[in-house]
């Protein structure tokens, strides 16, 4: 089994819980069920699912019962975390995890072989800075980014889809001068996803390759104020691929509410179109 056809899409979406953004404006029909019929997506990278393999199973009845193939890992904590992957062929392997001791069980990493292309769906930890919950992202940093500078040297394409928690430069949050000691904006923060991403490293930000001096796109506004009617977003919902993928992504696009009453999320999903490799 392999992609078929000339291209594939991908998108990625933070769902800030599964049960609620099928329920959301679901009596306009305008929830994430909706949405998944009208998608060109072949991919589907979900990540903070919260619900264990029954409720995502009942959540996604519809979807999957039109067709869509489902690979999850749920976190052991009840209620928490949960990356998924929906995909339009069945895949060929399935792995949880990045050979972690610590955060495997978390429900944090998902990866998927269709052919020749990984998809791997990503649930950074967030932080909050002098907390515990900072010392768990930085951990997980360091232990992921050795991760991923081996996946990066694979002989295949690959893509890392998911919410990463951290705006990499000065265009991907709108008030980063306000942000400079936060969490998400942290020096260190910054710093390790330069050591991975970008010119001369093995994977590209895809999106911010075809739009390398725009202000955003932002994928995540916070539901409180006038964040998503200002735009005063953030851009950390990113699809970083490895050069022989990225160099055949093709457009790209943030899926925007067009208004905040329309949104099934505090996220937007991010869609990517890559061109598929000649066979070898």
């Amino acid at each position: 089994m392999g992609i078929t056809g000339t291209s594939i899409t991908v998108t990625t979406i933070n769902v800030n819980g599964i049960r609620a953004a099928v329920k959301q404006r679901s009596e306009q029909n305008l929830g994430m069920l909706p949405w998944l019929e009208q998608t060109s997506a072949d991919v589907i990278a979900l990540q903070e699912v919260r619900a264990d393999e029954d409720q995502v199973a009942k959540a996604l009845a519809p979807a999957l019962a039109a067709g869509w193939h489902l690979a999850f890992a749920p976190s052991v904590t009840k209620g928490r975390n949960g990356v998924a992957v929906l995909s339009r062929l069945e895949p060929d392997a399935v792995r949880v995890g990045f050979g972690s001791d610590t955060f495997d069980a978390g429900g944090r990493y998902l990866e998927v072989d269709l052919g020749r292309l990984t998809v791997a769906s990503l649930y950074l930890p967030s932080g909050d800075v002098g907390t515990e919950k900072q010392d768990e992202k930085d951990a997980f940093r360091a232990e992921f980014g050795e991760y991923l500078a081996g996946l990066g040297r694979k002989r295949r394409d690959v893509v890392v889809c998911g919410d990463w928690n951290i705006g990499h430069t000065e265009l991907d949050i709108k008030n980063w001068k306000g942000n400079v000691k936060n969490s998400g904006f942290l020096p260190e923060e910054r710093e390790w996803m330069s050591q991975h991403i970008g010119t001369g490293r093995a994977f590209k930000d895809v999106v911010r390759e075809l739009h390398p001096d725009a202000p955003g796109p932002y994928s995540w506004w916070s539901w409180r104020g006038k964040a998503f009617d200002n735009d005063s977003g953030w851009r950390i919902d990113l699809q970083i691929a490895n050069n022989s993928l990225a160099k055949r992504a093709v457009g790209a696009r943030v899926e925007r509410a067009d208004a905040y009453a329309l949104r099934w999320s505090d996220h937007a999903p991010v869609t990517v179109e890559y061109s598929v490799a000649p066979p070898r």
